[in-house]
């Protein structure tokens, strides 16, 4: 079946009973704008879909929280496309507190496919620092809400919140899976200018990480979706021009998910390697489409192997019959083979 071409809607902070110590929707998705009309709509699926089947998404508010008129209006408008073919699937994003069973139940009369709730952590003591206004607790249940309704629940993390730690991020994680989502978002906490946040920063009262510290943090979280068959449809926010002139700290940057990967296969590398002597000759073959993760940004990983272990890396080859998260390294005393999850 073709995949379909995401059509996103951004409803920045409507619906939203506040604004989190983190938050300012309009900087980080790049754009403002109200509610779009049933003409936006149509013209935006047309543009986008170009024949092509279309899931049309609302991200950047709580869905939910809007008047319920206002989510009957922007539903509605999909159904004639819904019925036509035009648009395959519906999704949107709220907050675990934004949902029932009765809200549940009108979403999937609605063809709402999918949700992606905005979890952030499941420590309730990183949730009241960061000003939530919920617990994990209606996360629990939001899930709960949409299996029984049998709506595809997604999550979206947030490590490196006001009172987070390693450890509560990759218990988050933990709790997280038992609720078997569909997918997850993890993006790193960055202070961005405007927010509580950036206030709590510039008094000393809060600490974000570190793009050296989120990395390795983020490689962890990333494998550990791996082994759990969840994928990350998401890592760092999407760049835009308004959100790089607006992050004053925290781990920024434009290409996140690539450092993320490449560290997950330096570490094989790494682990691959162990034992040869210094100055050993290897070459690489993977799969092709990940020639650029295993060779690392800027060759980073060739570079750290060298350095720390004394290994040379004579080339990295595309075989388009290796396993996607998988490589082979051959040298004169033979060959090896590794994947990202042994």
């Amino acid at each position: 079946m073709t995949r379909p071409v995401i059509v996103p809607f951004f409803i920045s902070h409507q619906g939203c009973p506040h604004r989190c110590v983190f938050c300012d929707q309009e900087r980080i998705a790049g754009r403002t704008g109200g509610l779009p009309t049933a003409a936006e709509i149509h013209s935006a699926v047309k543009a986008f879909g170009r024949g092509r089947p279309v899931e049309a998404a609302f991200y950047g508010g709580t869905f939910t929280s809007l008047p319920r008129s206002e989510q009957e209006r922007l539903l509605t408008a999909l159904q004639p496309l819904r019925h036509d073919g035009s648009v395959r699937s519906v999704r949107l994003s709220t907050r675990p507190d934004a949902l029932d069973a009765e809200t549940a139940g009108f979403l999937k009369s609605m063809g709402v496919a999918s949700v992606e709730l905005g979890v952030q952590s499941m420590d309730d003591r990183v949730l009241a620092a960061s000003g939530r206004g919920h617990s994990a607790a209606d996360t629990v249940r939001a899930f709960e809400v949409l299996r029984r309704e049998g709506i595809a629940a997604g999550a979206q993390l947030m490590p490196g919140l006001p009172g987070d730690s390693r450890e509560r991020s990759l218990d988050s994680l933990t709790r997280i899976f038992d609720l078997k989502p569909v997918s997850l978002r993890i993006y790193p906490t960055l202070v961005v200018a405007g927010t509580r946040l950036a206030e709590l920063w510039a008094e000393g009262s809060y600490t974000p990480l570190t793009l050296a510290d989120a990395v390795p943090l983020c490689a962890d979280m990333l494998l550990a979706c791996k082994r759990a068959g969840v994928p990350v449809i998401r890592l760092g926010l999407q760049p835009t021009d308004i959100l790089e002139r607006s992050v004053l700290a925290g781990p920024w940057h434009p290409a996140l998910r690539q450092l993320v990967e490449g560290e997950l296969w330096y570490r094989l590398l790494e682990r691959l390697t162990a034992g040869l002597a210094a100055g050993t000759e290897v070459s690489v073959a993977c799969a092709p489409a990940r020639i650029s993760d295993v060779v690392g940004q800027r060759r980073a990983n060739l570079s750290r192997l060298l350095e720390r272990r004394g290994t040379v890396i004579t080339g990295v080859a595309g075989c388009p019959a290796a396993a996607p998260d998988t490589l082979t390294l051959t040298h004169a005393g033979g060959t090896v083979a590794g994947g990202l999850t042994d």
